[in-house]
């Protein structure tokens, strides 16, 4: 993720949490959401995630005209890349956040991702398994960290094969 700049609209975190079903109205009604702890809409926990789509490069955003990867087992499009000594595969393994304060619309937010660890452990099937985690960090205006998110990938040596 290599956005730089996340501007917090309230309409996107409406829309995001429709997007992902969660009807709480603190997501989208100021007057329901003054009775609430943080006293104003909010962000749904995972809606960091959407600061991707500020990144014109991300790889998993659709780019007009041109063949989209997608997410599913066999996408339609550009073919998944494979490495490793028999043709091995990605996965997304993990997503953690750590939240230290609620985000409010209006706020822009400025994301700073670097490496984490990365490990390495024997599979069943698919030969070594590399871990690798990528955290990204979004601060305030007055640069206060306010959310770090890790995600964690897999590489596996090998192609699994289907059973």
């Amino acid at each position: 993720m290599a956005a730089e700049k996340f501007p917090i609209e309230a309409g996107h975190i409406m829309m995001f949490a429709r997007a992902v079903g969660d009807p709480n109205p603190i997501y989208h009604d100021a007057d329901a959401a003054a009775d609430t702890e943080p006293g104003n809409v909010i962000a749904p926990p995972t809606f960091y995630q959407a600061s991707a789509q500020y990144d014109p490069d991300y790889f998993l955003r659709p780019k007009i005209g041109e063949p989209w990867f997608g997410s599913g087992k066999e996408p339609t499009g550009v073919p998944p890349t494979r490495t490793g000594g028999d043709g091995g595969t990605g996965l997304h393994a993990e997503q953690r956040f750590e939240y230290f304060r609620h985000v409010n619309p209006g706020e822009t937010l400025t994301l700073k991702a670097r490496p984490g660890k990365t490990w390495e452990r024997q599979g069943k099937r698919g030969g070594k398994l590399t871990f690798s985690e990528n955290i990204v960090e979004y601060f305030d205006e007055s640069g206060e960290l306010v959310v770090r998110a890790t995600g964690v990938g897999v590489r596996t040596e090998k192609v699994v094969e289907s059973d």
